[in-house]
């Protein structure tokens, strides 16, 4: 039972009480004036979340307005639940990705099992089917027990979360580095199908309409999660572990399976997921996007704790809840719908035509606030930026080709760093073929799921390479964009959309706000060369751990659109005596690059130059080649360069070799990471109609011997077994963990 006594608004003032809350003292005024006196305790604890950056992108809004979000594609951009994208046929994709960042830094299962469930439910939300989950992960180095606990029980949580709900996880992308080692980073992606006519909002329309709550009961797990997520990490961030939701799957694929039968009634309104700020959000938002108001009886609300206060449900953020407004007089039609579900459905509100949120409680008003003002209306900040001394520095480098003494062993060594190896340690604990329609699992440069009763598929990724990004956040914000087209390309579809996860440091430090805005310039420019809009996202800032911020990580999420499931190609080669082709130019750029992380043990100099011209033509080329059915394999060329990529495309069960004879400085040639790159392996009798759509050059073929043999002339640079390569791959990552 709850024994807070709740402090009065003179005490609220008296002893800034706000500030522990988030809340500055010329917010404390704002509201002040909005409201014409001094809030309460539940009115401060709402506009405490709702202003917080991970609700009203205060901070980052400015920079998000930079983005692409409309296209003839769109059917839904940024705004609601989640984007959604048109397939044809009366199909659409709709897809979102999200952070839970925070959380998981102190609560690992949990706070990446609940990050699992949030962005399922908002893509139900929106009336779409969740087929498939990603994620893009980041850790600290696998060289201690803490990273290590962390690693397992994130993983864990995703497993445990979307294994029990039957979706499954398809593909992602994780990467190890030192900036993320107080502060690991656990982005969800969610991708569900939708008919045009199953559309939905979260909008409270239609004064005198009721206001329901259906789900899982309220419970004070979460309260100020959203505060929480807000502000950078400490040695006493463990404190804040009443601020991690608990998830339950289980209770989850209920109200999916119910939410998706409630989308074809006339009766809803509008439906809205309670996520970061629970009740407050969801209320508060629905009646603003509406321009309505909204009236709620706390009384009425369905509570797993005695003696709840006002505020407590307001700010819970116990998982598996979602509100909706439906037609006034078929309320019992809703709760017959989900007590077959064994789920509640209660009515708690009244749709109102006076803009407010006004809340009852045990027979008083306890809060009466301006719903625009909680979120339409949240305050926006335009923070200073400057460009730190380091990326002067870095810029000043000469592109330095670093010494290698024996490429084979450099290629062992690069195949084992945790960002290379194989990560089949991680998605063999997913259930990636539940529902059988997952066509390429992970591990090929993307994830493949077919739509059942027709030709297509939908190729799906998640990528950043945040090393690049540090070096040079505008190139680097461009490359990330690219390689996901680049992976989703490689698969044999054409990129439809993207929706991003900014997880960068503390915005409020002008170095760490220049990085955001470059990135932004960058990822805006890439989006509208290779006609792939922003339809939604996730802001994460202030990651940051006792004042070390982690590197900037834009994580790009994109689908894409296979028109026919016989263009759906892998990376891996296919038959002996097949010809292998490089796409693109390699130059000597190695800032960021896992042979100068590798060599030297940390980063410097220029990030890989991109041009957008030429990767839209490779990109256009090599989807020509794939639909005319002439490609076998296509695999991008990314971390660790060509040495890498024809490794990884012989491993598997063909028992294939290759032998390669490449031009240019042996070091370049073999680990350069130039961008707009792809391998490329076709039959020889497709040679002359392969080579008249795409400009790439001959360097070697598929052999059976089982090696990879990489020379210059008669200079051999590599000879190793496939199998030892493979070995030394696939172990790194269990290795270790031991």
């Amino acid at each position: 039972m709850s024994l807070m006594l709740e402090p009065s608004p003179e005490q609220i003032k008296s002893e800034e009480i706000y500030k522990q809350m988030g809340v500055t003292d010329e917010e404390f005024a704002m509201v002040e004036k909005i409201l014409g006196r001094k809030p309460n305790y539940t009115e401060i604890g709402l506009f405490s979340v709702m202003w917080s950056e991970h609700c009203s992108y205060k901070n980052s809004k400015p920079v998000l307005r930079k983005f692409p979000t409309t296209g003839p594609q769109v059917l839904q951009g940024p705004g609601e639940g989640a984007g959604i994208v048109d397939i044809g046929d009366g199909q659409a994709v709709a897809f979102k990705i999200e952070s839970h960042n925070h959380p998981s830094a102190i609560e690992p299962y949990q706070g990446a099992a609940t990050g699992v469930g949030g962005i399922i439910r908002d893509v139900f939300s929106m009336g779409a089917r969740p087929i498939a989950i990603l994620n893009s992960l980041r850790f600290g180095e696998l060289d201690n027990a803490r990273t290590k606990y962390l690693f397992e029980e994130v993983v864990a949580g995703i497993a445990g979360y979307g294994n029990c709900i039957g979706i499954p996880t398809v593909g992602g992308e994780i990467a190890f580095d030192a900036s993320y080692a107080g502060n690991p980073l656990v982005n969800a992606m969610c991708v569900g199908l939708i008919n045009h006519e199953d559309i939905k909002k979260g909008q409270a329309h239609g004064v005198g309409n009721t206001v329901m709550y259906v789900g899982a009961k309220t419970g004070r797990d979460g309260i100020h999660g959203a505060t929480f997520a807000s502000e950078e990490l400490t040695e006493n961030s463990d404190e804040n572990r009443p601020a991690v939701q608990v998830g339950d799957p289980f209770m989850e694929k209920l109200l999916l399976e119910a939410c998706l039968e409630l989308i074809h009634s006339d009766a809803l309104v509008g439906i809205q997921d309670m996520g970061a700020a629970g009740l407050a959000s969801s209320s508060a938002e629905m009646a603003s996007k509406a321009g309505s108001g909204i009236e709620m009886n706390l009384d009425l609300v369905p509570q797993r704790e005695v003696g709840m206060t006002a505020y407590e449900m307001m700010l819970s953020e116990s998982q598996e809840r979602m509100l909706i407004v439906v037609k006034k007089g078929r309320e019992q039609e809703i709760k017959d719908l989900f007590h077959k579900y064994d789920l509640e459905a209660v009515a708690i509100g009244v749709v109102t035509d006076d803009k407010m949120l006004r809340l009852l409680h045990k027979g008083e008003v306890v809060a009466n606030v301006p719903a625009d003002a909680l979120a339409e209306d949240a305050p926006v900040y335009h923070k200073p930026s400057a460009e730190p001394q380091y990326f002067r520095d870095f810029q000043a480098m000469e592109n330095a080709v670093p010494a290698v003494e024996n490429y084979g062993e450099a290629l062992v060594s690069l195949l084992q760093q945790p960002t290379i190896a194989s990560k089949e340690w991680v998605y063999d604990q997913y259930d990636y073929m539940v529902r059988t329609n997952t066509v390429v699992a992970p591990g090929s440069d993307a994830a493949v799921v077919r739509i059942r009763g027709t030709k297509k598929a939908l190729a799906m990724t998640t990528d950043c390479n945040a090393r690049y990004l540090y070096l040079d956040p505008e190139t680097g914000g461009k490359i990330a964009v690219a390689e996901a087209a680049r992976n989703i390309v490689c698969s044999g579809a054409e990129p439809l959309a993207i929706t991003d996860n900014l997880n960068f440091g503390n915005p409020e430090k002008p170095e760490i706000f220049w990085q955001i805005e470059k990135a932004a310039d960058g990822i805006s420019e890439a989006c509208l060369a290779l006609n792939a809009p922003v339809i939604g996202g996730n802001v994460s800032l202030y990651n940051e751990t006792n004042g070390t911020a982690i590197y900037p990580t834009p994580v790009i999420g994109m689908v894409g659109l296979i028109k026919d499931t016989k263009d759906i190609t892998t990376q891996s080669f296919k038959a002996s005596g097949d010809l292998i082709y490089v796409l693109g130019e390699t130059k000597d750029e190695f800032g960021g690059s896992e042979l100068q992380k590798l060599l030297e043990g940390s980063i410097s100099g220029k990030s890989p130059v991109l041009d957008l011209e030429v990767e839209k033509s490779h990109q256009a080329a090599v989807l020509a080649a794939i639909r005319a059915g002439i490609v076998e394999s296509a695999h991008d060329l990314a971390e660790g360069g060509l040495a890498v990529a024809a490794a990884e495309s012989l491993f598997g069960p063909n028992s294939l070799g290759a032998k390669l004879d490449l031009k240019g400085n042996p070091v370049s040639a073999l680990f350069s990471e130039s961008q707009s790159r792809f391998l490329l392996s076709i039959k020889p009798e497709n040679k002359e109609q392969f080579e008249s759509l795409v400009p790439a050059a001959l360097i070697g073929e598929v052999t059976n011997d089982n090696n990879l043999t990489i020379s210059q002339g008669e200079n051999i640079l590599i000879k190793e077994q496939v199998e030892v390569l493979e070995s030394a791959w696939r172990g790194a990552i269990p290795c270790l963990l031991k």
